[in-house]
């Protein structure tokens, strides 16, 4: 079997960068979401950015109109049924993801196979909402899509060899990097990332360093490219303490508790950038931290 199209679930950041990165392979992309905004300026933002390659000479400009051309959109779930290969890309929320498969399995291939860019969710248990759970995997990217070179392909109990072979191949088309990751809470990336950030969150709740100093400390310090409460923001504090939430609740261990400053935020609304506060308040020319 040969991956030539597919289809992913949801516009947003990380949905528009996946079909970005796919359409610029060489795949016919069909994207989905319930909103016809955010399909419209998902497309938007993917133009937008090859625009930003094409700038910088890393694609030509007959390169980007041939990966914008390759790009659907559809409102209607059912239509991804017929693409090889689906991309679950919606909220990190269990029940979202399970009620997005229920919908989509009776209009499915007996080939297509399914995924999800869930960043700590039990694939095994994902997988076993549906018919084919040896056809399901785990397929993590990084944020911002286009930019980071790696991918977790994350194998559940069931998934086949010939199914993680094949998005091995589709990941080394993609001119991204495979990381396997075993299905545990968090998986690689997440798993060492979030009790970091977790843990510059309980350093600025208990009042060792500020925002300023923390962000400063591990940027200068340890080389990091941002510091972690700027790349909390960057995240979303929301996905963060889902995260910390599913390692809490998967591994039983207190080392894993979120911090309550961090659910603070989270209840305020104050979910980083997209809400255009945070740590920092985003909302004048310069982030101003707001602790």
């Amino acid at each position: 079997m040969s991956i030539t199209t597919v289809g992913i679930v949801g516009a947003g950041q990380m949905g528009n960068g996946i079909a970005h990165v796919f359409a610029l392979a060489g795949y016919d992309v069909l994207l989905n979401d319930i909103s016809a905004e955010a399909l419209e300026k998902s497309v938007a933002v993917i133009s937008k950015n090859l625009d930003r390659q094409v700038s910088k000479d890393k694609i030509s400009a007959a390169e980007k109109d041939a990966a914008m051309a390759r790009i659907k959109t559809t409102q209607t779930l059912e239509d991804l049924g017929k693409t090889d290969l689906v991309i679950e890309a919606a909220t990190e929320r269990e029940d979202v993801k399970n009620a997005i498969f229920a919908q989509l399995l009776p209009h499915l291939q007996d080939h297509t196979i399914l995924t999800s860019n869930t960043s700590s969710i039990s694939i095994t248990r994902l997988a076993s909402r549906t018919d084919r759970p040896e056809k399901f995997m785990g397929f993590h990217f990084m944020n911002p899509v286009p930019i980071m070179q790696l991918v977790e392909l994350i194998r559940g109990i069931a998934t086949d060899e010939p199914t993680y072979k094949l998005l091995l191949e589709v990941v080394e088309r993609l001119g991204k990097t495979a990381a396997s990751a075993e299905d545990f809470p968090a998986f690689i990336v997440n798993r060492i990332l979030m009790p970091m950030i977790n843990e510059a969150v309980y350093t600025l709740y208990e009042g060792v360093g500020s925002v300023k100093s923390i962000d400063e400390s591990m940027k200068l310090g340890a080389n990091h490219p941002m510091g972690p409460l700027e790349l909390a923001d960057f995240i979303g504090l929301d996905t963060c303490l889902a995260i910390m939430n599913v390692l809490h609740d998967g591994l039983a261990d207190t080392k894993y508790r979120p911090c309550p400053l961090l659910t603070k935020y989270v209840e305020a609304g104050w979910l980083g950038r997209k809400t255009q506060r945070g740590f920092y308040d985003y909302r004048g020319d310069v982030p101003v931290p707001t602790r």
